[in-house]
């Protein structure tokens, strides 16, 4: 077969007999999605396409092409992409020029991805991969050298999760852990039942003027050069369909916009008759409302394609959520959160609770962690499909992924039963607030003097509910202490307080 692309970066294209969609599969073992489920069939994962496989595999190789850069070969991998992240695009391509390990090396997506979010092309078009958009190489001039016999977790394990079929994690949902579904709620029912649990509403969605109007592709076609938010761009609607319609990024970049309603001119609320939608009504008033024109940001529109999504995090200043799901569909996984309570097994909180690290993309979440999260008391799990809600508590962390390419609005609020919680949000850790405008010094003092001025039996209720929150904390503080000290005197420690240094015993104080 004739090569379909002209060499470049002095290596020859590879034929596609050798590489491409027709390469040969191998299997892999799928991690079990639940304890009896070990037995589970092998997925089938294509080959690399230049043909790197993991680290395990160089045991039984016998050649290893790192070997061959010299000094370079006796770097670990991960030390080695961190140096060629401070290199530029002409350094990198100049290096991957000088032999097959460096040329795999210096191809990872994520090195390329970094270098084009940290310095955007103007008029760039959309070529498949950060990096033949960057170099602004069209398909047809972009060559694959083979590099068989590398053998790298590092630049394996993107392709692998990439590749690696997620159904078998969001499906099967025990019924222990199921978000319940209904049909409607009214305010009275959502304020005495539901404020603290999540739940999907299967109907509301599809009162909305916007439902079955709003698609990707119909937004494509009468917004093309409206420039939205996606995580770290702000891309023209069309190059970002572009984006979404051919990458195989691992974590693909999430359409999420703050400033939708203002772009696309549309008009939100209930009381507006060209209102394009409006906020489900169980969940009565959103408190932050009193904020008018200072409210913290509130509503996002949300779009990308299967398997992007959202890693482990709460939502901001102990606001509750709902998430409504215009087309497509998306895997929720929940916790809640308390003072006593873990973060979900993967996550990593903060001593002060003020960052979330989820140190793995979603599909290494689900592969690593799925099942050990499902068996987590507390878990709880759902797919929301077009046309619904999905309620998402003050103060859960959640996981949220694309089935499919997906649609969908949210927006955050504040009802009454958790106004106590953001009110000590705002006051304890008001550095953390997010979503203010500049001018706003101080969320907590505007929100009480605002709440103050419109709902004042509301704001009366709620320092009230803090004050108890508040001696709450300090009596279990007090049986903290007393519990320690009653230890201390059951292991004959002398009845009570114990001050040393680090060689002064033994065993460590608490």
């Amino acid at each position: 077969m004739a090569p379909s692309a002209v060499p470049v970066d002095g290596f020859a294209h590879i034929e596609e007999e050798d590489f491409g969609r027709t390469a040969k599969r191998i299997k892999l073992k799928a991690a079990p999605v639940e304890s009896d489920a070990e037995d589970r069939d092998a997925v089938t994962i294509p080959s690399h396409p230049l043909g790197i496989r993991p680290s395990g595999n160089a045991y039984t190789a016998s050649h290893d092409i790192k070997r061959a850069c010299g000094p370079f070969a006796r770097i670990p991998d991960e030390l080695l992409i961190t140096l060629l992240e401070g290199l530029d695009a002409q350094d990198l391509v100049r290096l991957g020029s000088t032999c097959k390990a460096f040329y795999a090396f210096t191809r990872l997506e994520e090195l390329w991805r970094t270098l084009f979010i940290e310095s955007p092309p103007e008029d760039f078009v959309w070529n498949g991969t950060w990096r033949s958009t960057y170099l602004r190489l069209p398909a047809s001039h972009t060559s694959l050298v083979s590099c068989r016999n590398l053998f790298s977790d590092v630049l394996y394990r993107p392709f692998h999760c990439t590749y690696t079929p997620l159904e078998p994690y969001t499906t099967n949902i025990p019924s222990r852990n199921a978000i319940p579904r209904l049909s409607d709620l009214t305010p009275e029912e959502f304020s005495d039942s539901w404020t603290d649990q999540p739940y999907i509403l299967t109907s509301p969605v599809k009162q909305w003027p916007i439902y079955n109007n709003w698609t990707p592709s119909t937004l494509l076609a009468k917004y093309p050069n409206v420039k939205i938010r996606a995580e770290a761009v702000d891309w023209p609607l069309n190059v970002y369909t572009a984006y979404m319609n051919n990458s195989l990024d691992e974590s693909p970049l999430y359409l999420f916009d703050r400033a939708f309603v203002e772009k696309l001119s549309i008009t939100v609320g209930r009381d507006d008759p060209h209102a394009s939608y409006w906020p489900p009504t169980c969940f009565g008033e959103d408190l932050f409302s009193v904020l008018g024109a200072q409210r913290p940001d509130c509503r996002w529109m949300i779009m990308g394609p299967a398997r992007s999504g959202s890693t482990f995090h709460k939502d901001p200043n102990a606001t509750s959520a709902w998430n409504a799901v215009l087309t497509g569909s998306k895997y929720w996984l929940m916790f809640p959160s308390s003072p006593t309570t873990a973060p979900p097994p993967g996550v990593i909180l903060s001593a002060d609770a003020s960052e979330i690290t989820s140190p793995l993309s979603i599909a290494e979440y689900l592969l690593s962690f799925h099942a050990l999260a499902r068996r987590t008391p507390g878990c709880r799990e759902a797919i929301c499909y077009a046309g619904e809600v999905l309620h998402v508590p003050s103060g859960w962390f959640h996981l949220v992924l694309n089935l499919d390419e997906s649609l969908a609005l949210t927006q955050n609020f504040v009802p009454r039963r958790h106004v106590a919680d953001v009110l000590r949000f705002l006051r304890d850790t008001g550095d953390q607030a997010s979503g203010f405008k500049d001018e706003v010094t101080d969320p907590y003092k505007l929100f009480v003097e605002k709440l103050g001025e419109e709902a004042p039996e509301v704001l009366a209720e709620g320092l009230k509910e803090l004050k108890k929150q508040d001696g709450a904390k300090v009596v279990a503080r007090s049986e903290k202490w007393e519990q320690l000290v009653q230890k201390d005197d059951a292991e004959g420690g002398g009845g009570g307080f114990f001050f040393g240094f680090g060689g002064d015993s033994d065993e460590e104080v608490p």
